[in-house]
C-alpha cells in the first residue's frame, strides 16, 4: 500500500489515505498512453465532411459537346470528375471514426497517467473542496497549492466547483466518474478531493484501505 499526504486547499497537511500501488505506481508505458488518447481524439471526431459525387452536382443531362469531330475526350456529362466544377471522385463522405477499447487497457492508461503525475509530484488529495462557486476563491486556492495548470477533480454533484471553474483557461473541472488519460496529461496537474479518490479506486477495481 502507498501513503498519500491529504492536505487542506491551504496546503496544510491535514492526514494521510492509503491506495494500491497498482493505481499511483505502475510502470511508465508510452506506448500504453498514446494508445488510450489516440482512441479518445478518434471517439471525438464527428465525422461530418462530405464531398459532393458526380450524382449530388447540380446540372449536367446534357452532353457537353458531341462524340465525335473536336479533338477532345469524348464526354458524356459536365458533372464528371473530369470536368471543371464536377463531382469528386472517392472523396470523403461521412463515417463514424470511433472503435472499441478493451476496459482493462483503459483503466492500465489511467492508471500510468495518474503514476506519471504522482512521481512528478503534480498529484494532490484534498481533504473537502468547498468552493462558494466565485472563480476567484477557487483561482486562489489553486495558486497557495502551487498548481498553476491544473484538472480540478470532485464528484459530479460539486455544482458550485464546476461553476467557479468553469471560465478559467488554466484550471478544469472534471468529475471522477469522468476521468480520462487525455484531460490527465493535458494539465500540469491533478487536484483531487478525498471522497473522489475513494471512488477513483473502486473504479479502478483496487480497494481503499482507509
Amino acid at each position: 500500500m502507498l501513503n498519500v499526504p491529504v492536505i487542506s486547499l491551504d496546503k496544510k497537511k491535514v492526514g494521510d489515505v492509503e491506495v494500491s500501488e497498482d493505481i499511483f505506481k505502475a510502470e511508465m508505458r508510452p506506448d500504453l498512453l498514446q494508445t488510450v488518447v489516440r482512441w479518445q481524439l478518434a471517439c471525438r471526431r464527428a465525422g461530418t465532411v462530405a464531398t459532393k459525387t458526380k450524382g449530388l452536382v447540380r446540372g449536367g443531362g446534357k452532353k457537353p459537346f458531341k462524340q465525335k469531330g473536336t479533338g477532345e475526350a469524348r464526354q458524356g456529362s459536365n458533372r464528371s470528375p473530369l470536368m471543371p466544377g464536377g463531382g469528386t471522385a472517392f472523396g470523403p463522405q461521412p463515417r463514424d471514426y470511433s472503435y472499441t477499447l478493451p476496459k482493462q487497457v483503459k483503466q492500465a492508461g489511467l492508471k500510468v497517467a495518474l503514476s506519471y503525475l504522482m512521481n512528478e509530484g503534480r498529484f494532490w488529495v484534498i481533504d473537502e473542496i468547498e468552493c462558494d462557486g466565485k472563480t476567484k476563491s477557487i483561482l486562489a486556492s489553486m495558486k497557495k497549492l502551487g498548481a498553476e495548470k491544473s484538472l480540478v477533480v470532485d464528484d459530479a454533484t460539486n455544482l458550485k466547483l464546476k461553476q467557479a471553474t468553469r471560465n478559467l483557461r488554466t484550471h478544469k473541472f472534471v468529475a471522477v466518474q469522468g476521468l480520462n488519460v487525455f484531460d490527465l496529461l493535458k494539465y500540469d496537474g491533478c487536484v483531487m478531493s478525498k471522497a473522489a479518490l475513494t471512488t477513483l479506486v473502486e473504479r479502478l477495481g483496487a480497494k481503499n484501505a482507509n
